[in-house]
């Protein structure tokens, strides 16, 4: 099994129908690009770029290293532009990003969330970029599917998906413990948290101090299996499905089980981060964590490098089954849940305009996959070589096993709909996990903002 992914190539591995969601530019690469950067462009004056790929971030996490790296190769290949980087960390760009649209005050350059393009579109605060796209040099390459976020119901696309398709969804475990497969049903799993908490340990590490981890990394995974997939895409296409729907309501109400009535989760769950969560894995205090891609890819630089024997005995596992989801599907939410967008304003200045297409076309383009895939095992936007498993170990063919070829894609919730809807629902869902809102009052707060604002 572990050996499987030795004929594939990654870019069919990555293939899903309707996949979707995470200072210098030199700082923090772990790896170096051959490319110098890509076409020259006629605009000679300042580029503002405002992103969350800090040096720390890029520490081990493939899809951050590559996009910096592809920066810092872009700024040597045209010195006559000024990129001015606003680098901010990921929770705190979701903030201000925001800020900045409602004050109709964005940067030249920037990551779009898929949640965001209708409104943000319907508002002129993101550029119509369907024929640029269609007209970049890499446009056969591109896997078309990750479009899917970033366009409206017109057709039109305002972005290039960009970093790496990765889950948001996956539990790491340690084997010594849980031993080689996590148990597979959550009644399993609560069978064994009182020995584990009787060794002065967490079963389960989670931060949702954000708000967005509850979401992203947890429900809209466990809910699939309740609702099946048709349910999400009708929530999409405003099919008829509602958030106040009976199976949707199930899989809230047993997400606030999970978390107020069992032992399986530390107890400050919503006071900390994910960042601070995993640290209880790796230092031991906790005996598996949930997370996402860049969480796999900091986890195990960090034992590796610190030569920690976790890394050798972890292992990675979907969430396990709820006894009365109907849909019993080894599914875990994988997906571009970014795209480099381009502020509307830019077009005044066809040179500079130019300028900015090229980097988005660059950051996005055949360098980076070709980065991710030959440091990190895993793909882009575009397509991406054959993948030489010699320079990899376990930790690396497990999990792009995990990712891409032993499980089944759903969708991350937050890459559509609407800002509007998931700000209310994700404080909503820190106060049911709390056990302070019941399941049936979020969904009804949920379906009121969908309402209205989708």
């Amino acid at each position: 099994m572990k050996r499987k992914v030795l004929s594939a190539l990654l870019a069919v591995a990555m293939t899903a129908t309707l996949l979707v969601g995470c200072g210098n530019s030199d700082a923090g690469s772990t790896n170096q690009s051959t490319s110098t950067g890509s076409s020259k462009t006629d605009y000679k004056g300042t580029l503002s770029v405002m992103h969350f790929s800090t040096s720390e971030e890029s520490q081990g996490n493939g899809g951050s290293d590559g996009f910096r790296t592809m920066i810092s190769n872009w700024k040597s290949a045209h010195p006559d532009v000024t990129l001015e980087e606003n680098v901010l960390a990921n929770t705190d760009y979701k903030t201000q990003i925001s800020t900045l649209a409602a004050a109709n005050d964005l940067p030249d350059v920037f990551l779009l969330q898929g949640m965001n393009t209708i409104a943000w579109a319907e508002q002129g605060l993101i550029l119509d970029m369907t024929n640029y796209i269609k007209e970049s040099p890499y446009y056969d390459q591109y896997n078309t599917a990750y479009f899917t976020p970033f366009t409206t119901a017109d057709g039109k696309i305002y972005g290039l998906p960009v970093l790496t398709g990765g889950t948001c969804t996956v539990i790491m475990y340690d084997k010594r413990v849980w031993g080689d497969s996590f148990p597979s049903t959550w009644a399993d799993v609560e069978a064994k948290t009182a020995a584990i908490i009787a060794d002065g340990k967490t079963p389960i590490a989670f931060g949702n101090n954000g708000q967005w981890q509850a979401n992203s990394c947890f429900l809209s995974t466990l809910a699939d299996r309740y609702t099946g997939p048709d349910w999400y895409l009708s929530m999409i296409n405003k099919g008829g499905a509602a958030f106040t729907d009976s199976e949707f309501v199930a899989a809230l109400a047993e997400t606030q089980r999970l978390f107020t009535q069992t032992d399986i989760f530390n107890k400050d769950f919503n006071a900390i981060s994910n960042e601070d969560a995993r640290e209880y894995y790796i230092s031991g205090d906790a005996t598996a964590f949930i997370g996402g891609n860049w969480d796999v890819s900091y986890v195990g630089a960090t034992l590796k490098d610190a030569g920690d024997d976790l890394y050798n005995n972890t292992g990675f596992a979907v969430l396990p089954q709820s006894a009365d989801a109907k849909h019993q599907r080894n599914s875990q939410n994988i997906g571009l849940g970014y795209a480099v967008a381009i502020n509307p304003k830019v077009a005044d200045d066809p040179a500079k305009l130019q300028a900015a297409l090229d980097f988005a076309y660059y950051v996005t383009g055949p360098d980076f996959s070709a980065f991710v895939a030959e440091n990190y095992a895993l793909g882009g936007l575009t397509e991406a070589p054959e993948v030489d498993w010699s320079k990899f170990d376990a930790w690396d063919v497990d999990f792009y096993n995990f990712s891409y070829v032993d499980t089944e894609a759903c969708e991350i919730y937050d890459s559509y709909l609407s800002g509007a809807v998931w700000g209310v629902m994700n404080q909503d869902l820190q106060a049911m996990m709390n056990g302070t809102m019941s399941p049936e009052d979020v969904a009804a707060a949920a379906q009121e903002a969908y309402a209205e604002n989708y």
